[in-house]
């Protein structure tokens, strides 16, 4: 299989090289280098200059902004800017919501929010898991009922990733509790301002906030914001999920870590000398290397043997991608760990009143924080020991 690039797609690869590394701010871009959590108007700066650019929905229809990329040109797309340590564009706009409206939404929601969408003047967040249906997402129990020209909405949202900054929130919930599991669900779109909803941070495991849990208490929702037909949510479930899983291995963004651990390590000092010179430090990165590497080859394989598979369709192969990235990523924040050693004890998350200074170098802070945060990667999109199912099922037939 020939895996080398056109000479079209070298260049495509050195467009999106530059216009990742000069346009978006310098500043954005070290914040995700260093693992420092995003601000709102960080997220909305970083997509707004990519949409300026065309670049911000690629995966959309043409006529709504998007582009008629090959499978090779979205993975060079993707490889440069997580290696410049660009943000990705807001995911629940540009990879759930988005291409649900524009797939499945009538001409008016697609006039009224895809170009908002796009250009991130709609921050979107996602309304799926619940208390007793996260892994069951079918069983989930939030209640619409029709009352006229609205829905009247009650139960609650968990884990629904930065809710605090949303404008909107897309939804499933149960229109029909009669009928079967997979059925009766329908697909809304409810501005966060309406009331009866209340946002309500959970503290993570890094002492940061990232996902809150959305209660709705009769919230009043236009008839109007009902996406496709009523009960048909959960086919629109599963195409959302499907367009989630694009650039899963996050193999651009593995290779910025081990970029910045060499640098950090240059500075680092172990037995007298810097511990990059360290033999069992090097031998430990190298293997971290190789594998993701192999990785990388897997990718490409994967994206050339998308041209042959059915529309819609996904590569079983994928799994192979989640499986050994989350692997990867995991390992890489370890060998952070390792580099700035016991400065990534101390707690040193900001917070109100605070006015101790850093306990060693500024980069040690976000260490620990980081390590603990990736212990969510061999989880979502599909937990490992799930990914090892479908590998063994899919793939080796057993």
């Amino acid at each position: 299989m020939d895996l080398t690039f056109t000479e079209e797609e070298r260049a495509f690869r050195a467009e999106a090289r530059r216009f990742f590394r000069s346009e978006i701010p310098a500043s954005i871009r070290a914040k995700v280098a260093e693992g420092e959590g995003l601000t709102r108007d960080d997220m909305i700066t970083s997509q707004r200059i990519m949409n300026q650019h065309g670049w911000a929905v690629p995966n959309w229809p043409v006529a709504w902004g998007g582009k008629e990329w090959s499978p090779v040109q979205v993975y060079l797309y993707q490889d440069e800017m997580q290696q410049a340590n660009a943000p990705t564009p807001i995911a629940f706009n540009v990879s759930m919501v988005g291409p649900v409206i524009a797939q499945f939404g009538n001409d008016e929601q697609k006039q009224r929010f895809l170009p908002a969408t796009a250009n991130a003047d709609i921050f979107w967040c996602q309304g799926f898991s619940e208390p007793g249906a996260g892994s069951d997402l079918a069983g989930l129990r939030t209640r619409a009922e029709r009352k006229g020209d609205k829905y009247v909405v009650n139960g609650q949202k968990i884990w629904t990733t930065l809710a605090q900054y949303a404008d909107w929130i897309f939804c499933l919930v149960r229109t029909d509790p009669a009928a079967k599991k997979q059925e009766g669900i329908s697909f809304l779109l409810i501005d966060m301002k309406t009331p009866g909803i209340t946002v309500r941070p959970i503290i993570t495991i890094d002492g940061g906030r990232e996902v809150n849990e959305v209660f709705f208490d009769n919230v009043e929702v236009p008839a109007e914001n009902l996406v496709g037909q009523e009960n048909k949510g959960w086919d629109y479930a599963k195409f959302l999920l499907g367009n989630e899983r694009t650039g899963i291995a996050r193999v651009g963004a593995s290779k910025a870590k081990v970029a910045r651990i060499k640098e950090l390590a240059a500075l680092e000092q172990s037995g007298g000398r810097p511990l990059i010179e360290d033999p069992k430090f090097q031998e430990k990165l190298a293997a971290v290397e190789v594998e993701l590497k192999a990785l990388e080859m897997t990718q490409l394989r994967v994206v050339a043997d998308e041209r042959k598979l059915e529309k819609g369709r996904q590569n079983p192969a994928s799994s192979i991608l989640k499986l050994s990235g989350s692997v990867i990523q995991q390992r890489l924040t370890e060998l952070l760990m390792e580099v700035v050693g016991p400065f990534a004890m101390p707690y040193q998350r900001e917070f109100d009143g605070n006015n101790e200074p850093v306990v060693g170098p500024e980069y040690a802070t976000e260490a620990a924080p980081m390590y603990f945060n990736y212990r969510k990667v061999s989880i979502y999109g599909g937990s490992n020991e799930i990914q090892h199912n479908i590998i063994a099922k899919a793939i080796l037939g057993l």
